[in-house]
This record gives structure tokens, sequence and C-alpha cells, in this order.
């Protein structure tokens, strides 16, 4: 049965070890097929000509702002291009002419591509990402004015339009979130979160700084024993465990992923905590009941933004008048919006299909139209996502002979590796940032001065 606001929870919280890892389930079957066949269309030499497109390239990068970025050639040969101001560094080893038709044709997608394929490779991919993210900012502000200016209409369109339903929902899903938790568990820490962690100094280990991001965001609301949890997007059961095990109280979450769900019930199971967690298979759309707290971290970004204003509703229908919403979410910034919303880009086509990424100001847009809600506090931790994905990439790098072991082969390898390396300096360049947002139902009312904690 859901909590409801009136449930009654256990009186005082108990020490709940947290649950073995690595897994002790029977090992899922990787699947990495959903994804690999989004690159298996490559860039044929007929395209472009490889001249035409390399000439093309290379006429931008003479226009580098800032920084220098060498191109080694098959040969060895070396062209150095400089920015107009001093910069990082970057190399790049162009191992096959289908790189530059590529990138010439596709952008980011086919910059991606390449390496998925092995057309190209770099030493240093984070540093390469962050130099080409900060030389793009002018054509970009050029494209963002361009879709001010005729955005309009298309989106007028493009509202007709019901976006993907629920079978679209769970396939996309799946085919990230089910490649197997067997892979998931080489490069995730204990707790099995895939969200950004909050470290307290840089010499904190990856565990820690994702219970202190789930403590962060649980003070925020002042969850305690007796406050009813609901979360919307469960992950592996991170931050049901950590409230339902720490602070005792009662938990329903629920996630369309089968691997994840089939997990986090196991770990509950394991840590004891079936009395307190409840861990359903619904969408969000489906969702009954009314809860003191209502949680969701990192999930907003698979909801399609046609769909916010129906999404915040049912949050605000969830939660009870006197209650408070967190929302962790990664967002790109507002000038960038309009745009970012149906632009595909290398995260989308390869790794997240049917993803979209809110901006601040497209989720206060829709919690004003939609709800009852209101602000009460946003806190940006970039920086803390950007070391996240830092560990995420050493540890999938020293664990790739057991990556291999699952059966994942190089494309897989460098297909995920680029992933890492593109959101980390997409978050150290600021080109996306991730945010805590705290919403409160009409009759809260503070019984404090501070809503942070200290």
């Amino acid at each position: 049965m859901t909590p409801t606001a009136s449930s009654t929870a256990p009186s005082r919280s108990r020490h709940v070890p947290w649950p073995s890892h690595p897994l002790t389930a029977p090992a899922a079957q990787v699947r990495p097929e959903r994804l690999l066949a989004r690159a298996e269309t490559v860039v044929p030499r007929s395209a472009l000509p490889a001249r035409a497109a390399r000439a093309a390239v290379t006429a931008l990068l003479r226009r580098l702002d800032t920084g220098q970025l060498t191109i080694v050639a098959p040969d060895g040969s070396r062209a150095v291009y400089r920015g107009r101001t001093d910069g990082d560094d970057a190399e790049v080893h162009v191992l096959d002419d289908r790189a530059w038709t590529a990138v010439a044709t596709e952008g980011s997608i086919g910059l991606g591509r390449g390496y998925i394929e092995g057309w190209w490779t770099t030493p240093d991919p984070v540093g390469l990402l962050q130099l080409l993210t900060r030389n793009l900012r002018t054509l970009d502000e050029l494209r963002n004015r361009w879709q001010h200016a005729t955005g309009g209409m298309t989106d007028r369109l493009r509202r007709v339009l019901p976006g993907p339903g629920r079978s679209a929902n769970r396939e996309d899903i799946a085919s990230h979130y089910d490649l197997g938790n067997d892979f998931f568990s080489l490069f995730l820490d204990e707790t099995m979160t895939y969200s950004a962690g909050v470290f307290a100094h840089r010499g904190a280990d990856m565990a820690t700084a994702s219970r202190a991001k789930y403590d962060r965001l649980l003070a925020k609301l002042g969850v305690h024993a007796g406050t009813s949890l609901l979360e919307v997007g469960t992950g592996w059961g991170g931050l049901a465990l950590r409230a339902a095990g720490s602070l005792g109280c009662p938990v329903t979450t629920t996630t369309i992923s089968a691997e994840q769900r089939a997990e986090a019930r196991r770990r509950v199971e394991a840590a004891g905590l079936t009395d307190r967690i409840t861990v359903l298979d619904k969408d969000w759309r489906d969702l009954q009941g009314r809860f003191d707290r209502v949680v969701s971290i990192e999930m907003i970004e698979a909801v399609d933004w046609r769909h916010y204003d129906r999404f915040f509703a049912t949050l605000d229908r969830l939660v009870a008048p006197d209650g408070l919403v967190g929302l962790q979410a990664i967002c790109v910034p507002d000038r960038r919006y309009e745009r970012a919303k149906k632009t595909e880009d290398f995260i989308r086509r390869f790794v997240f299909p049917g993803g979209n990424l809110p901006s601040i100001g497209s989720i206060t847009r829709a919690v004003a139209h939609s709800t009852r809600l209101q602000i009460l506090d946003v806190e940006d931790f970039s920086a803390h996502y950007a070391e996240t994905l830092a560990r995420w990439r050493t540890e999938f790098d020293a664990k790739i002979d057991e990556v291999r072991a699952l059966g994942l082969d190089d494309r897989f390898c460098r297909l995920w590796r680029f992933y890492l390396a593109y959101c980390e300096a997409g978050f150290r360049e600021r080109h996306c940032t991730v945010n805590q947002i705290i919403l409160a139902g009409p009759r809260w009312r503070p019984d404090g001065l501070s809503l942070r904690p200290h």
C-alpha cells in the first residue's frame, strides 16, 4: 500500500549496513546492442570528399579564439592551430580520413562517432573537449540568436505532437540503464549511485561523496523517521536505502528500468528494509497517494520537454500541501535551452536516447504554470559532478579488462570513455550544470532560519 502523509512510520532509525558490493545476485546479461546499434550507420567515404571535409574543419580551426590544437596525421606530420589568446593545449591523432567527414557533416555526433569507430584518438579527451567547448562559444551564440528569432513557429508545431509515450520511455530507459547491473557495478561506488556526489574535500572517496549528496538533500527536505517519502526514479536504491536506513522513514520508490528495479529490491532485502521500502514498477504518470516529501534525483532528464507541465503537476498532486519536493537536475543554461531541447547531440544519439535537459527557467515556468508549488532554493554544485565523472572514468579505465570480460568490445569501451569525458568537460566548462531545487507546497512554513545544511 502506498504511504500517505498520515502513514505510521517506525519510531526511530536503526543502523543498517550498506548492501554488499560487488553484486551478489546472479549476473544479468550485459546488453550493449541497443546503444551500439545507434552507432552502426558509418559515414561513407562518398558522403563528402575527405579533402573538402578537412578543408572545412581546418578553416574553423584557424579561427581558434584560445588555446592550441595539434593535429597529427597518419603519416606522423603535425599541423598546429593556435588561438588568438593563450590557453590549454590539446592533441588529436587522425587515423582515418572519415574522421574529417564525420565532424564536418555531423558536428558533435560525428566527433563521437569517429572516436567510437577508432577514426581518431587523443591522449586527453577531457582536455580536448574543453578546448573545443571554449572555442565554440561564439558559434554557439550565433545559433542561439537564430533559434530565438525563428523558434516560435517551430515550437508551436512541435507542441501539437504528443511527444514520446510510456512504451517509448521504457525502451529509451532500458537501452541505457538495462545494459547490465554487473557493468555499472564496475565503475560506480558501493552505493551504486549514478548521479553527482558532493565532496567535503578533494580527498573524500566516492562512496562518502554519494552519501553526502543524499544526506544534503534529505536534510534540506527535513526528512525524519515520521516522514513519508516518495522517490520518482529509484536508480539502484541508493537514496531509499539511505533515507530508510539512517533516518527510519518509510519510502516508496519507483523505476521503469527492469534491471535497476531487480537490483534495488535485492539490496533492500539484503539491508533488512523490506518493511520500510517499497519498490514499484510504475511510470511517474501513474503514481498515486499523498506524501510528506517527494524527491527525484536526475530523472527529469528522461522527461520530454512537452511533458514538463504534467510532470510538475503530478509532483504537486503527490506532495502534501505542507510538504516539500526535492529535485536534482542536470540543466543547460537558459540561453541555450530553446535550441538544445530540439537538437540531437552526441549524448542524445549514442548514450541517452530520448533524453532532454531542462534549464532553470524551463523548470520555473512549468512550476508556475501548472502547480501551487514555490521554489525555495536552488543550489548549483557542478564542479562536484565534474569530479564525480573523473572518478568514474578513472575507475572504468582501471577495470577495462573486467569490462571486456563482460563481452563488451572496443567500440563500446570507446563509446563509454568518450561519454564520460564529454560530460566531465561539459561540467568543467559550465556547458551544463547540476542543481538541487527545493519546492514548497502552499501550506509549508519554515520552522528554522536556514534551509540549507551547514
